[in-house]
């Protein structure tokens, strides 16, 4: 799918403009954008998810989109290992 190819800002601006309440909560870990939901969501959202090209990843129980930068994962949490930041937290410059 070629939204899985998206870089981390081109999908973060599809995001922002196509689906702001998925930017909203959407977390950067590294390269990789990702979605967490405190309850299960109905399969409209996660379909429209898959779309723009997350997948699900049951050990972090979020959705992840790789942003063209695929990997086999990690023993450790990506986030003490890469970092990670909220998008929409940050000020315009």
């Amino acid at each position: 799918m070629a939204n899985r190819m998206l870089g981390t800002g081109q999908l973060l601006s599809k995001l922002r403009t196509e689906a702001p309440r998925f930017y909203e909560i959407a977390q950067v870990v590294g390269a990789w954008v990702w979605i967490q939901f405190g309850e299960r969501q109905p399969s409209t959202v996660t379909a429209e998810l898959s779309e723009l090209g997350f997948h699900w990843n049951a050990r972090r129980t979020c959705w992840q989109h790789p942003c063209g930068k695929f990997s086999d994962g990690t023993g450790q949490d990506p986030r003490d290992k890469y970092g990670s930041y909220y998008p929409s937290n940050r000020q315009a410059a």
